[in-house]
């Protein structure tokens, strides 16, 4: 495929009209989407007009005041994290079982595959203490997993009101 004169010239209209490297690859035909923005850079086209989609002022969103730090037992939880006061109660209410310190392939079913610490360094491991039935987790680390929703709701219910 060559670039005649006509060819540049459909080129430029279309460039100008705010049509995208690939709608004008589309119309011309046999030329591709980068042959098309080559040409368009060896011309030195500018000051394409904006498609009417880009003109609309984008709507920013208001960052999350989520904490997305990893839920562990008493660490890493703050007071801007929904549920704290409820998984600090859970907390209270409970001993923490010492961990058994398993690593990924001594892990069975009867045994809590609650992570403990960064997989990236060598002290990663799981709790390993027997787990509730049908629960992947011990008692400890599913009152820490698995809150009820009417829980949940009373403490955002609680949350809004202050």
């Amino acid at each position: 495929m060559s670039w005649t004169e006509e060819r540049v010239a459909i080129l430029s209209k279309l460039w100008a009209d705010g049509l995208s490297a690939s709608q004008i690859a589309g119309e011309l035909g046999g030329v591709t989407r980068n042959a098309v923005i080559g040409k368009v850079h060896r011309l030195g086209l500018s000051g394409r007009a904006k498609p009417a989609s880009s003109s609309a002022k984008r709507v920013k969103r208001p960052r999350s005041t989520y904490n997305t730090k990893p839920r562990t037992a008493g660490r890493g939880v703050t007071p801007r994290e929904p549920g704290v006061q409820n998984l600090r109660s859970v907390v209270e209410n409970l001993t923490a079982p010492e961990s058994k310190k398993l690593n990924l392939v001594e892990l069975t079913d009867k045994t809590c595959k609650w992570p403990d610490g960064d997989p990236a360094t060598d002290d990663f491991h799981f709790c390993g203490n027997k787990t509730k039935e049908d629960a992947p987790y011990c008692e400890y680390h599913c009152k820490l997993a698995y809150q009820q929703n009417t829980d949940r709701r009373r403490e955002k219910q609680r949350a809004n009101a202050a």
